[in-house]
Parts: structure tokens; C-alpha cells; sequence
């Protein structure tokens, strides 16, 4: 299997960084699908789950990313969100209660600093539940 570096960052970690096979990515014009030795490109990533392929594991590994920013060559990806998760760090009680909180927020907020932050909020939310979403549709495939 070829393989290429991929590199998952938030602002606050490392989420991933080793090699994959294949890597999907939710973007600003639909999910993208990128393997080894891709054409370059940069894109502005959605809210939703990142799917990568690893040799030798059975298993997608799963990254809700917020938004963020998509840098492909042709044998490195890189990721940046602002916020991003792995999926064993996700729980969808915790996700549908900050979804909530931050669409409160934002229909409170009294200025543009407080309603970009709860907007960043309502993205990470909306990453994990899309996550979790594709997560359960796939369970038993």
C-alpha cells in the first residue's frame, strides 16, 4: 500500500501524525477523498468527521475537526482546525449539551468578539455529532 504523511493539528495538540493510505476530508465543497501522491491543493474545511486509513489497522481512525485549513502534496496532508477530536474522546450527550449551550450563546451574544467564540463553539459541537453519526451508520457494515 502507498502512503503518504498526514498531520492532524489543533490549536491546542497534535491530534495525529503518522502515515495513511487514504483520507477523506469534509470541505467547504464536499467531502474529499485524497490518496498518495495527490494533486497539491488548499481548502477550507467544514465541520465533520475526518476519516483516515491506516496500513496495517482494520479500522478508520476518526477526527471530528471544526473548520479549519487543508494543505495537500503529493505525499503529505496537513490539517489544521481549530478544534479537533478523536472519536474515543467523544461522547454525544456531552456534544448535544454543548450544541445547545452555543446556540444559546450566540442568540445572547452582545458583541462580535462573544458571538465568533460561540460560533466556534457550535462548530466543534456539530464536528462531534457528525462523527458520531458516521460512526453509528457504519457500525455494522
Amino acid at each position: 500500500m502507498s502512503v503518504m504523511q498526514v498531520e492532524v493539528v489543533s490549536n491546542e495538540e497534535s491530534i495525529f501524525s503518522g502515515e495513511a493510505g487514504f483520507v477523506v476530508v469534509p470541505t467547504v465543497q464536499g467531502e474529499l477523498g485524497i490518496y498518495p501522491r495527490h494533486e497539491p491543493i488548499m481548502s477550507l474545511v467544514r465541520p465533520g468527521a475526518l476519516r483516515l486509513t491506516v496500513p496495517g489497522q482494520a479500522e478508520e481512525i476518526l477526527v471530528a475537526v471544526s473548520g479549519g485549513l487543508l494543505e495537500v502534496q503529493p505525499h503529505k496532508i496537513t490539517v489544521l482546525s481549530d478544534v479537533a477530536v478523536r472519536s474515543a474522546e467523544m461522547d454525544q450527550s456531552r456534544a448535544e449539551e454543548a450544541k445547545k449551550a452555543a446556540e444559546a450563546r450566540i442568540s445572547q451574544a452582545q458583541d462580535d468578539d462573544s458571538l465568533v467564540k460561540a460560533q466556534a463553539a457550535l462548530a466543534a459541537a456539530i464536528a462531534q455529532l457528525k462523527t458520531l453519526d458516521y460512526i453509528r451508520s457504519h457500525k455494522n457494515k
